[in-house]
């Protein structure tokens, strides 16, 4: 009899929570084969928040299974957003796998991926990996936002790429990261020479958890033409999503709370859409009016064995019911005792704070990377002590608590400060957003790249500091911003593009012939080249560069760069080579020839390339009718057709037949002293806008045009 009481009163507490703390609309569906439906997401007319929300529950050979019927997805499970717990909202579903051909690969396969375009959803960046399967083939991921992605699968002769494998792209598979925010993609397959004619090869986006390589099976991986992938999701960020649960900038009560900002403590990042979350205390769903409901932990007889229990906000206490203690004081000696023993923990305070403070420093120095910076540098037998580590309450001190004020620029991955040392000087310090623990490696690949090299045309590196949550690296302060900037914020004069060109190939020559090893920076664009006081350039931005012994291949396994630049050979093969570099100079040449962008848009996202753009017009002996009007005042016709000539062999279509860098330099050289043989420099712009903006080091696989936007700043800083 007690123990069908006892079963009574659980299930009387079950309905009570139910109730309680609802997840769904009225009296809506709750669940479908076994998964908790709640809302936005519905079941039935008026049970969920738009179309992208409605739910399918339907039967099938598997049972009964959700679909997700404006994507036409299954779903396995759904989540919702937990602040407390560090997750994002979630949506378990079954992606289709996009196969390379219909005549090797048979039919009913699917061929275009699927788009969240329109939604409040987006591809889980920190679930999900790009995968492909195919013998000697560079799968290419496009997220039609300028950015490409993608891997090289080889195989050895004979192999079997339908065995199981540790897809490292050496053997018949390969994966890689994908982007943030990516809601549509699209998929190309380039097969090499040596591809196996007549063999099915297919890409996949996969959630990484479900995806095994050393356990996955590829050929029913093939044949069920699916693999499960992560999905994350909120509303929209405006008022008018669900006018009924809150109004966006302001929470109706303390029961939950809504951000833009990920919830996923180890990937602090803005998100596109808004989420919400009931506060710590609180239980049920933050999107239903009145869904969160407070806790009582002492509702349990058991939680505190016989004690009282005091329900606080989000937590309980256990205490004695009725039983007082009383504190007797016994003499001088003993208050003299007490004082004592206060002392001493008071100096063990201190002691174990400042203990946890050198531990937290050691934990961080290596988690940003810093056992593998030691290793690097080594390794490139550079001289450790003219990189210095600087102490973060220095750089704190020096950026005024990195006021807002003190901001250059802003990017996808970090924030610029103008900072001044104590020693007056006046440096860049760089501040990342947050910390991808997968991108540590090409952090630490910028400071050793620029701890190699001493030229006068390349940004100096002054150290960094890798004891705090947030690395910093510390730069000289460039104060003219970007050559992008300067071609179309003022009148350049003809010697100071010339200038220009001949100490930025000066630089890249150094890099690639005469640093102890060869150095390819792999993004060479306006934007990274920044300006001094006097106008001469600096590269900037080795997150992306690679340096090479001699006995290294120049192939990589993920393709990089950035749309308006890229190698178009480099595309075509996946190898990238110092001629690469050499293409990416020659349209920073026809940028300092025309004054034009790399990439124009021409209406209805149409696109004009403007190295195609040039060549053609070189083909038409039209090439003076899109030289800059500064340039053809100011130049002779012999220097222009001699600059103008460079900047096409440079943008030769086969490597191979692309000068050196080497002989870039020493030509621009020569066309200069064709131009002025007094070589007399007018630095002093005629007319600009004083601005900084700083392009992102830490995106290895994923380059954009607009990666850090440029702020305006004050020398009064």
């Amino acid at each position: 009899m007690f123990q069908i009481l006892l079963l009574l009163v659980s299930l009387l507490l079950q309905k009570q929570a139910s109730l309680a703390a609802p997840l769904v609309k009225g009296n809506c569906p709750q669940t479908c084969g076994g998964v908790a439906i709640p809302f936005p997401f519905g079941i039935g007319t008026g049970c969920f928040l738009d179309e992208w929300y409605e739910i399918v529950c339907q039967d099938s050979s598997d049972g009964t299974i959700l679909i997700l019927n404006k994507t036409n997805l299954r779903v396995f499970n759904i989540s919702l957003p937990d602040d407390q717990g560090g997750t994002n909202g979630m949506i378990s579903v079954s992606l289709p796998i996009i196969f390379s051909s219909n005549v090797s690969c048979g039919g009913n396969r699917s061929f275009a991926p699927v788009s969240l375009k329109g939604s409040q959803f987006i591809f889980s960046e920190s679930r999900n990996v790009f995968a492909a399967v195919g013998c000697n083939i560079c799968a290419l991921l496009d997220d039609t936002k300028s950015a490409i992605i993608g891997c090289q699968s080889k195989c050895k002769k004979q192999h079997n790429i339908f065995s199981k494998m540790n897809c490292s792209g050496r053997d018949g598979c390969c994966h890689t990261t994908i982007t943030s925010d990516l809601q549509a993609f699209s998929v190309t397959f380039r097969p090499d020479k040596q591809a196996a004619e007549n063999k099915c090869e297919y890409a996949f986006l996969g959630d990484m958890s479900q995806f095994t390589p050393s356990t996955t099976d590829f050929t029913e991986l093939e044949s069920r033409g699916h693999f499960p992938a992560v999905l994350e999701w909120g509303i929209a960020n405006s008022s008018q999503a669900a006018p009924e649960i809150y109004k966006y900038g302001f929470i109706a009560d303390d029961s939950y709370n809504c951000s833009t900002v990920s919830f996923n403590l180890g990937y602090r990042k803005v998100m596109p859409f808004l989420q919400c979350s009931c506060r710590l205390g609180f239980t049920g769903n933050p999107y239903i009016k009145h869904g969160c409901k407070d806790v009582d932990e002492c509702e349990d007889p058991n939680r505190c064995h016989g004690k009282k229990c005091v329900n606080r906000r989000g937590s309980y206490d256990c205490v004695e019911g009725s039983k007082t203690i009383k504190f007797i004081l016994v003499g001088i000696g003993a208050g003299l005792g007490a004082l004592f023993l206060l002392l001493l923990l008071w100096l063990l305070y201190n002691f174990m704070k400042k203990r946890k403070e050198i531990k937290l420093k050691e934990r961080h120095f290596k988690e940003n990377g810093g056992l593998l910076l030691q290793q690097q540098l080594c390794s490139f037998e550079t001289n450790v002590d003219k990189n210095k580590l600087f102490n973060f309450k220095d750089l704190e001190r020096a950026t005024d608590n990195f006021n807002k004020n003190r901001i250059l620029g802003q990017g996808a991955q970090g924030t610029i400060y103008k900072g001044m040392l104590a020693d007056g000087g006046i440096v860049a310090i760089k501040k990342s957003k947050a910390i991808d623990k997968r991108k540590v490696e090409q952090f630490i690949n910028e400071i050793a790249i620029l701890s190699q090299i001493n030229h006068r045309n390349v940004v100096k590196l002054l150290g960094c500091c890798l004891e705090t949550e947030s690395p910093l690296l510390v730069y000289e302060f460039i104060p003219n911003g970007t050559l992008f900037q300067y071609l179309r914020d003022s009148l350049v004069s003809w010697d100071t593009r010339l200038r220009i060109a001949t100490e930025v190939a000066g630089a890249l020559s150094y890099l690639h012939s005469s640093a102890s090893i060869p150095i390819y920076h792999r993004d060479i664009k306006s934007i990274n080249i920044l300006l001094d006081d006097k106008y001469r350039a600096k590269v900037a931005d080795f997150g992306t560069s690679k340096s090479l012994s001699l006995y290294q291949t120049h192939v990589t396994t993920a393709v990089q760069g950035t749309f308006g630049y890229l190698d178009p050979e480099y595309f075509q093969s996946c190898q990238f080579t110092d001629k690469s570099d050499v293409y990416s100079f020659g349209v920073v040449l026809v940028e300092l020839l025309t004054g034009r962008k790399p990439v124009s848009l021409l209406g209805d996202e149409d696109q004009r390339n403007l190295a195609s753009y040039f060549l053609l017009s070189m083909d038409d002996n039209c090439l003076f009718d899109i030289v800059d009007d500064q340039v053809l005042k100011e130049g002779k016709k012999e220097g222009i057709v001699a600059f103008a000539n460079l900047a096409r062999r440079c943008l030769n279509l086969h490597g191979k037949m692309r000068p050196t860098m080497k002989e870039v330099a020493s030509e621009l050289e020569r066309i200069r002293k064709l131009e002025n043989p007094a070589m007399k420099h007018d630095h002093t712009p005629k007319k600009r806008e004083t601005s900084i903006s700083w392009d992102s080091a830490g995106s290895a696989d994923i380059i954009t045009m607009s990666d850090v936007q440029p702020l305006m700043y004050s020398d009064s800083m």
